[in-house]
């Protein structure tokens, strides 16, 4: 859905409520754990993202909150919306002095403990997306304790205006792909740094003598 002005919440809520009862647009669910499926566009993106349990915690809290999305052109909505298997959302877009309002559905969580620490979910494309397929994000902490950002997506033309401009939105998904690995990487940069600030001022302040 294109719209010159961005979508009202009101506006937002009502598009979600149509497209809750609708199915999924791709036959492939969960694709994203395998095999991309003939027909579909992958794109991969995988950067790291710090070192050790922290940093791997601070990931995690950041996509439970939705916190991958670059806020200057692409936000979630609700922002509030749990990560659980078939909770829906809009994905609120602005490009060429547009708005795209598309709708998603969550297929399936990762929450894996073992050799590599693991937390993650993917989304489906409902009828109200101008493409159709999954896309997976994901944070791993793996054996040696290095923390990855990881986002895997496949994907085609849906509706007639991203069938017409199909190398545009091909484009987009790339920049998504980048723009969101950047975002993760600067905010886990930032509150780590800021856990650890606000350590050495406990710190300082518990080693500061008594005054009498």
């Amino acid at each position: 859905m294109l719209r010159f002005r961005k979508p009202s919440p009101e506006a937002i809520r009502a598009f979600l409520d149509r497209q809750e009862p609708l199915g999924l647009t791709y036959s492939f669910v969960g694709g994203t754990k395998a095999d991309v499926p003939a027909g579909y566009t992958m794109n991969h993106t995988r950067v790291p993202l710090g070192e050790g349990r922290e940093a791997f915690d601070v990931a995690k809290n950041l996509l439970q909150n939705w916190q991958q999305f670059p806020l200057d052109w692409v936000e979630i909505w609700p922002p509030s919306t749990p990560i659980r298997n078939g909770a829906v959302v809009a994905i609120v877009a602005r490009s060429l002095g547009l708005w795209w309002l598309n709708a998603c559905q969550v297929v399936y969580e990762i929450d894996a403990a073992g050799e590599r620490i693991q937390f993650g979910f993917a989304y489906g494309t409902l009828p109200g997306h101008v493409g159709t397929g999954e896309e997976r994000f994901l944070v791993e902490m793996q054996a040696d304790g290095t923390v990855y950002f990881d986002i895997l997506a496949f994907s085609r033309p849906y509706q007639w205006l991203a069938r017409i401009g199909s190398p545009y939105m091909r484009s987009l998904q790339r920049r998504f792909g980048r723009d969101s690995a950047q975002t993760m990487q600067r905010l886990v940069r930032e509150h780590l740094s800021a856990l650890h600030t606000s350590s050495e001022a406990s710190s300082s302040v518990a080693s500061a003598p008594a005054q009498v």
